[in-house]
């Protein structure tokens, strides 16, 4: 098989599982993978996992792969408090969480991190639309911060709060405060809960 035929077939998927090209030609030549990732052809993202090199230049491409790499996982943390704008800094890493085990992979479209969390605290997530109709698995404002205060207990203290330099704007006048405290409920934690309010009280909510 020529690459541009192969090129032609799974392009639209932006990127894809050596699984899915068994899948789709049982008798392709692994050999390929290696080939065209020497002549710059394919992108490797993971083991199993590639993309072409035009998505490097297309917007939101670096979290698009994100949640398609490891799956289950959604984009949370810090990098979806930044997708929100309540962290003033531009996050390095592409913070992720996940039913699985934690991981953490490096390609050239950045670092990837995933953070272990329980299978029934697996919720909390929205679709994004991109500008080409695909979407970002991305948690919602409220289970960003949940997510945040849960996986790092070291943010318990006023201080720790303040440090996190969240905007108050956001956290006044768009997090959804009622939300939080539904959420809340379902992770059953006592200590969360204290950090939570804590971190409401750090910044006047």
């Amino acid at each position: 098989m020529n690459f541009l035929s192969f090129k032609d077939k799974m392009f639209d998927l932006a990127c894809f599982s050596t699984d899915q090209v068994y899948a789709w030609s049982p008798g392709f030549d692994r050999n390929n993978f290696s080939r065209w990732h020497k002549k710059g052809l394919l992108i490797k993202l993971k083991n199993g996992w590639y993309t072409f090199p035009e998505f490097r230049s297309k917007t939101d491409y670096a979290l698009f792969f994100a949640s398609r790499i490891y799956r289950p996982s959604y984009i949370s943390l810090h990098s979806a408090l930044s997708f929100y704008g309540m962290i003033p800094e531009a996050v390095v890493q592409i913070t992720s969480v996940t039913s699985l085990k934690t991981a953490s992979f490096f390609n050239p479209f950045g670092e990837y991190s995933y953070k272990t969390i329980k299978r029934e605290l697996f919720f909390g997530y929205d679709l994004k639309p991109m500008d080409d109709g695909r979407v970002l698995q991305m948690a919602t404002p409220e289970k960003a911060l949940l997510d945040l205060l849960y996986l790092y207990p070291e943010y318990r203290t006023a201080q720790d709060m303040t440090e996190l330099r969240m905007e108050e704007d956001y956290l006044q006048n768009e997090l959804k405060h009622d939300l939080v405290f539904n959420y809340l409920e379902q992770f059953r934690s006592k200590a969360l809960e204290k950090r939570v309010r804590q971190l409401f009280t750090s910044y006047d909510l």
